[in-house]
């Protein structure tokens, strides 16, 4: 069974940052793309970052780049979030995904095989 576990959320001022990981386990990852998502009060579930677990290939939502930045412990088997510059617009339930099979980086939710229970970010004005 394949668990993604996110932590790291919380509270945090404008122009902030917050670190988030994403501990996953139940397989070998190699083939996967991992993902971050994001989902505020009453909007759709919206694309963050996509990377090869393998590595190589990462693609930033035009909202994060620059800011945030994905990366892997291939020996923890952990994906981390790194956000910086945080805005209010940048408040919503965060969620690390998991699509098998693939070396092409999803976008689309629907695309995702695994997802963790997600982690609230709130960034205060």
């Amino acid at each position: 069974q394949v668990q993604l576990i996110e932590s790291g959320g919380g509270l945090v001022q404008a122009g902030g940052s917050l670190r988030l990981s994403c501990a996953a386990s139940g397989r070998t990852f190699s083939n996967y793309v991992m993902g971050w998502f994001r989902q505020a009060p009453g909007k759709e579930r919206e694309f963050v970052v996509a990377t090869k677990w393998s590595g190589g290939s990462t693609y930033y939502a035009d909202s994060v780049k620059g800011r945030f930045t994905i990366s892997r412990d291939n020996i923890k088997n952990t994906v981390s979030l790194q956000m910086n510059s945080l805005k209010p617009e940048d408040t919503a339930v965060y969620y690390c995904a998991a699509a098998q099979g693939t070396v092409v980086l999803r976008t689309r939710a629907r695309d995702y095989d695994y997802w963790g229970q997600g982690t609230q970010v709130t960034v205060s004005s």
